[in-house]
């Protein structure tokens, strides 16, 4: 009898490579339909309405492929137990693609069929990471299902308003999404940033610190909290400077200077900095200092934007047996997502006129590093290991 699979080709031999490819297209195509629609330039009847289906798209459609091509393989690696073969990689890819496009067939399908397979892709990727997880006895790394599960949540919740099953959800929902991913971000944060740097960095020994780890983490999911139940003024600002001071004892316990010579390693540290200065604009916020979509766009454009292209790119290398060396074409493309993150955050706070031209830069820069990003990544998640290993 013959096993081999369908989809025997590169592209799915390990779940990196399959949404890591997804993510990189999906966030030129998601951000050049929004800028078109915006605009007014385009209209597509869709599910979704307006800027809920760009808030949506980019976290549980291009983040989700991020943290779903991430976790396929960090479990891999974690249990030694394979996760999906190549025939589960390619359904669930499809299934993730079909999430992305029956909501433009909204007045063709029924709403109830465009929730069902966009909700189920999440809990699909729980169940492949789960499976060796527990056989292996690997409990503490559970963590990752619950958070899963707790993004589902939040599509739910989305879903659920849409379909006029709650009155006002889609907003709570969001935020939860954007806390999860944040959430997920600060804890394998302290388990890959000074092991990177201390790899990268010859004769660097990273400090670890068990208890500000905890620390940075429950501080940054208070501040989420007070903002999903709608607490502001000094409540939610002391909080938010709690939370920023605390994540800048963390990071700078790992930090060295000679990062700066190693994109691959800059990179994070940026996008860690996003985050907290993030917690910062939240405390502006507070105050009404600041418009509060600045401070989810530091946590979303920056700290998830900077830090999951900046992770694609390690770990694609790292699984094609390539040298752990950035090129200039993707050097260049970190740097323009972060003058996009300046142009879509820091200008629009100190020259609030000009938000509409801003916007329209950082899309633009946006656009550019993902374009650097696809051309240069796609040969490598498409091609055989180069040491002849599998994966």
């Amino acid at each position: 009898m013959n096993n081999k699979p369908v989809f025997d080709y590169p592209l799915f031999a390990m779940g990196f490579r399959a949404f890591f490819a997804l993510a990189g297209l999906s966030a030129l195509a998601l951000i050049a339909l929004w800028n078109s629609m915006s605009k007014g330039a385009l209209h597509i009847d869709n599910y979704f309405a307006g800027s809920l289906w760009h808030a949506h798209e980019m976290l549980l459609g291009y983040t989700a492929a991020v943290i779903a091509g991430f976790l396929l393989t960090a479990v891999r690696n974690w249990t030694g137990l394979q996760t999906v073969n190549p025939d589960q990689l390619a359904s669930l890819s499809f299934l993730w693609i079909y999430g992305r496009v029956l909501p433009f067939y909204s007045g063709l399908l029924p709403d109830a069929l465009i929730a069902i397979v966009d909700l189920l892709f999440l809990p699909a990727v729980a169940y492949f990471v789960a499976r060796p997880l527990l056989q292996t006895g690997n409990f503490k790394n559970l963590v990752f299902i619950a958070l899963l599960l707790l993004l589902a949540l939040g599509n739910g919740l989305i879903h659920a308003q849409i379909l006029a099953l709650s009155a006002a959800t889609a907003g709570f929902g969001l935020t939860l999404v954007v806390a999860v991913v944040v959430a997920m971000i600060l804890v394998i944060a302290g388990r890959v940033f000074p092991f990177f740097t201390e790899r990268g960095l010859s004769g660097v020994i990273c400090i670890r610190n068990p208890a500000l780890d905890v620390a940075a983490v429950a501080a940054g999911m208070a501040v989420f909290a007070l903002l999903m139940f709608g607490v502001s003024g000094a409540a939610l600002a002391a909080t938010a400077i709690a939370a920023l001071i605390v994540n800048v004892l963390r990071v700078s316990a790992w930090y060295n200077a000679r990062i700066w010579y190693v994109p691959l390693l800059w990179v994070l540290y940026v996008g860690y900095g996003w985050l907290i200065l993030g917690f910062g604009l939240v405390a502006l916020s507070a105050f009404a200092w600041v418009q509060p979509a600045l401070a989810m766009h530091a946590f979303t454009v920056g700290g998830i934007g900077v830090l999951t292209l900046g992770m694609m790119a390690r770990v694609a290398l790292g699984h094609t047996g390539r040298a752990l060396k950035a090129s200039n074409v993707v050097a260049i493309a970190f740097l323009l997502l972060n003058v996009a993150t300046l142009f879509r955050v820091m200008f629009p706070a100190i020259l609030p006129a000009w938000y509409s031209a801003f916007v329209v830069v950082s899309s633009y820069c946006w656009l550019a590093a993902f374009s650097l990003f696809a051309f240069y990544y796609a040969p490598i998640l498409t091609s055989p290991r180069i040491d002849g290993q599998p994966g």
